[in-house]
């Protein structure tokens, strides 16, 4: 005789199933209608009503191609990681301090020489035309609106010429290392030459990785994207400004050979700082500090690099140790609420990037979209601040935070 379900299997059941259903690309296909994007229960129509940057996701979601979409929503293997990186901000709680003067709140900080308006920076994604037409000179303009740093992925959909015009100023330049040293050499020429102040290599993707849920999605995707993407090895990239002259044939962005010595040749080659992206332990962050290294991002490539399980806000306590006071740390992956930048703030790093977030906003409403997930994060940043007795970045310490 079967057993009757209890409460909570019930509740763990129904929330199983409501995940099925969203994840779904038949509900994602489907149009909403007016009343039920005014109810709440579809994607936003209009950018005013937006309360939190997750209200984007569903927006984006309408707008995009299946397999576009897919591209962002995507983690890898089982998407055990890319879950991590949301859920690890539960295993931190903040500590509030009471009777304090908040009448303001001074969100400046200062990062790798430069002093940002808050610590709110847009992490590297690339491709950005196939979310919208203006691609990532539209993120540049509203990081330029709202004075966010920028950093330029390799795989940018326009120039760092044309992206650096728009943005106001030169953006950071994010290096695949590629599997030949000569190409290389010229995409870190060229940036620099575009004024980038800081090179920031991306090393937690030596090799592929299994991105089932973009596979998945794109098995629903009709289209022919040889137009966009290429089909012969190589032949994607081709098409990327920042391979404009290179021949890509049989070339791929990944290297498996990437070592500490790559580090070095970097150096030699460029007067850029020079930041490592995808750090998650503190040896590797001790070797950051021995070898020179200006700046780490703790980063998982938003769950999109190796399935550790283990989310980005748990492994930098440990990086921030081992960078010690000389080397920045950065971190991103899962940031939704300004309660998660608080508490990043408070665990050791100068700043916090953001992917899928503003990329939401691109989809939806074009630069617009940026500024307004920009806008919302700083908003919600300035008053979990104030609420906790904070009234500058640098007031910020392990002492606002703890896990249980």
């Amino acid at each position: 005789m079967a057993h009757p379900e209890t409460l909570d299997e019930r509740a763990r059941n129904r929330r199983r199933f409501l995940e099925f259903l969203l994840g779904s690309p038949l509900l994602a296909s489907r149009p909403v209608s007016g009343w039920q994007a005014a109810a709440g229960s579809g994607a936003m129509a209009d950018l005013k009503d937006a309360l939190s940057v997750m209200d984007f996701e569903a927006a984006a979601r309408q707008k995009l191609p299946p397999a576009h979409f897919g591209y962002l929503a995507t983690g890898v293997d089982d998407d055990a990681t890319l879950a991590a990186n949301r859920e690890g901000f539960k295993r931190f709680q903040l500590r509030p301090r009471r009777m304090v003067d908040v009448s303001g709140a001074d969100l400046r900080t200062e990062i790798l020489g430069t002093v940002w308006e808050h610590p709110i920076s847009l992490a590297p994604v690339g491709s950005q035309k196939a979310f919208h037409p203006d691609g990532e000179v539209a993120v540049a303009r509203g990081a330029r609106a709202m004075r966010a740093l920028q950093i330029l992925s390799t795989v940018t959909t326009c120039s760092v010429e044309e992206v650096n015009q728009a943005a106001g100023r030169p953006v950071w330049f994010q290096l695949y290392p590629t599997s030949r040293w000569e190409i290389t050499e010229k995409l870190v020429r060229r940036a620099e030459s575009a004024g980038c102040p800081v090179l920031v290599l991306t090393v937690d993707l030596p090799v592929g990785r299994h991105t089932d849920t973009l596979e998945r999605m794109k098995r629903t995707d009709s289209r022919n994207c040889s137009a966009c993407h290429g089909s012969a090895p190589g032949a994607g990239f081709q098409r990327k400004p920042m391979f404009d002259g290179i021949d890509m044939t049989g070339v791929g962005v990944y290297n498996a050979a990437v070592t500490w010595e790559f580090a070095r040749r970097l150096r030699e080659i460029t007067r850029m700082k020079l930041v490592l992206k995808g750090i998650q332990t503190r040896e590797d962050a001790q070797l950051c500090r021995e070898h020179g290294i200006d700046g780490i991002i703790v980063s998982n490539h938003g769950g999109r690099a190796e399935e550790t399980g283990r989310s980005t806000i748990e492994c930098l306590p440990e990086v921030a140790a081992g960078a010690g006071d000389k080397v920045t740390v950065l971190v991103d992956g899962g940031f939704r609420r300004g309660t998660d930048i608080l508490k990043a703030l408070a665990l050791g790093a100068r700043g916090v990037s953001i992917g899928r977030p503003y990329c939401w906003g691109l989809c939806a409403f074009g630069q617009a979209g940026v500024e307004k997930v920009i806008e919302l994060l700083r908003a919600e940043l300035e008053l979990i601040m104030r609420q906790c007795g904070v009234r500058s970045i640098p007031e910020i310490t392990r002492s606002f935070v703890m896990a249980p």
